[in-house]
């Protein structure tokens, strides 16, 4: 039997009386790959936080590679060989890679000045590894999220950690982008003997790749063993829903049939740079239209365009059969036009405003009372939604970080709710959401259609685009490949045309 390389005990965390971690036992063997699983809110970043340095516990002890230790902050862990790999990007966009890779640990040269060509040298030997290219000296603001990521978890690996805490580190990655990380995961658990634990809501991911699981609820731990079992198979996605939940939900249907209404919403051969290319289609009030494809296909940009986001170089687009041409998020908003951004933290939240401030922040002339801005109204709008969204919040006035990050997004989501948007965009909306909360927010997604609001939904993920979307587009380098109706979304067809190929004579671009 493998030693165990952690072992927390009876952990205990409060926020204001209200207890987040109840008394929890927590162990994960050397060498392995630990999945610890939860809805949003139920304590597993809480939990790491500790682990990490980030959070004081309340009671409790931390047995670390067989020996009690002390940990009272990021440095501690760092000593302590752990390595902490974020669900949001902790990265500096105003510094190169190598200054990412190396902040805090610059190497200098004998004159004690910075050695900027070794720090290159081995962040570049990082990528060599993982099998990806990135220029270490590229400023981070030019990286694409996905590239963001990858230096986050390269970070790790430049540092030897003896434990790496992996809090969603593939939800930006493309496939194989993510089968490099799992495939470099594995190889360090096996020849370094380096031990994972990996908090994700990808549960395919989880019984792939991981070798054991602990699932949290509402603060205590339910349930942990390993993800194969006695008999040889492994643990269901399904059961470890059921699990995490308290109920089957992958069953569930979400999608709910609807008589759709006229053409609300046009796009005409819509450029924007060399990213988008000649684009074209039509979204009808109460339709839900997918746009998907690969990384870099230029959905992201499209969309950004419609809400104005960047600029278009050539096209047309109009609203209600009258042209428009929204140049600003500003104006976009004027329209009603909605946009939920792909980028949580970079885009959609305002880490200095509370949970009220960011929920109400759109829509304040909503919370007037005569020119001064009604505390009784934010109060009562944000109650509103937290009952509407089931969004876990103990106190409005505390910032909006202190939520999960699936709790986050349904703030995000409700700011725009509360817009009354005739056209919703709606990008990655589930990101960083666990499965029941994931069907939560497909349902508001239902309901918001029954109104006859039209919304568009960008994902990588093809089961997100199958189970709510009444068509698809989608998309190849920038180009409209072709447009999938209902009984035609299946992940093959989506993975033939996200490819470049094509599905034959009668589902051509249409």
């Amino acid at each position: 039997m493998a030693e165990l390389a952690l072992q927390m005990s009876g952990i205990v965390k409060k926020y204001g009386g209200v207890s987040v971690l109840k008394n929890v036992d927590f162990s994960v063997k050397s060498g392995e790959i630990h999945a610890l699983l939860g809805e949003n809110g139920a304590g597993k970043t809480t939990l790491m936080n500790i682990l990490g340095g980030v959070t004081p516990m309340d009671s409790g002890s931390v047995r670390l590679f067989d020996r009690m230790v002390n940990i009272h902050s990021p440095l501690d862990a760092q000593r302590e060989g752990i390595a902490f790999i974020h669900q949001e990007l902790n990265v500096i966009n105003d510094l190169a890679v190598y200054e990412n890779m190396f902040l805090g640990n610059e190497l200098r040269n004998r004159f004690r000045r910075l050695d900027i060509a070794r720090m290159c040298e081995e962040t570049s030997k990082v990528f060599e590894r993982m099998n990806v290219s990135i220029d270490p000296r590229a400023m981070m603001r030019d990286l694409d999220t996905s590239h963001k990521q990858i230096v986050e978890i390269a970070k790790s690996l430049l540092r030897s950690a003896r434990l790496i805490i992996m809090d969603e580190p593939t939800t930006s990655l493309t496939q194989k982008e993510i089968d490099n990380v799992f495939a470099i995961m594995r190889n360090l658990t096996k020849t370094q003997g380096t031990t994972i634990i990996f908090i994700s809501h990808k549960l395919g991911e989880v019984v792939e790749f991981c070798d054991s699981y602990t699932v949290l609820r509402n603060g205590e731990k339910v349930s942990d063993g390993s993800i194969v079992q006695e008999d040889g198979s492994k643990i269901s996605q399904a059961e470890i829903a059921r699990m995490m939940v308290g109920r089957d939900v992958l069953s569930e249907d979400v999608y709910q049939h609807r008589e759709l209404g006229d053409v609300y919403y046009t796009v005409e051969d819509l450029c924007v740079g060399n990213d988008v290319k000649g684009v074209s289609f039509e979204l009808r009030r109460g339709e839900i239209l997918g746009i998907t494809g690969l990384l870099g296909d230029g959905k992201d940009q499209l969309i950004r365009c419609l809400f104005g986001d960047l600029p278009k170089t050539s096209g047309h687009v109009y609203l209600d059969g009258q042209e428009v041409n929204i140049a600003h998020p500003a104006q976009g908003k004027k329209k009603g036009v909605g946009y939920l951004p792909p980028n949580r933290k970079e885009n959609a939240i305002i880490k200095d405003l509370s949970v009220q401030g960011n929920l109400t922040i759109v829509n304040l002339e909503k919370c007037l009372q005569g020119i001064r801005i009604s505390r009784r109204k934010e109060r009562e709008t944000v109650q509103r939604f937290k009952d509407r969204l089931s969004i876990k919040v103990h106190n409005f006035d505390h910032p909006i970080t202190s939520l999960s990050g699936g709790n986050q997004q349904k703030v995000v989501l409700a700011k725009w709710l509360n817009a009354d948007p005739q056209v919703m965009i709606l990008a990655n909306p589930t990101q960083g959401v666990d499965v029941g909360a994931k069907n939560e927010i497909y349902l508001e997604i239902m309901k918001l259609a029954q109104t006859g609001v039209g919304v568009i939904v960008t994902s990588g993920e093809a089961q997100e685009i199958i189970r709510t979307c009444d068509r698809a587009l989608v998309m190849y380098h920038g180009e409209l490949r072709g447009i999938l109706n209902r009984d035609e979304l299946t992940e093959e067809n989506i993975m033939i045309l996200a490819t470049g190929g094509t599905l034959g004579e009668d589902k051509k671009e249409r």
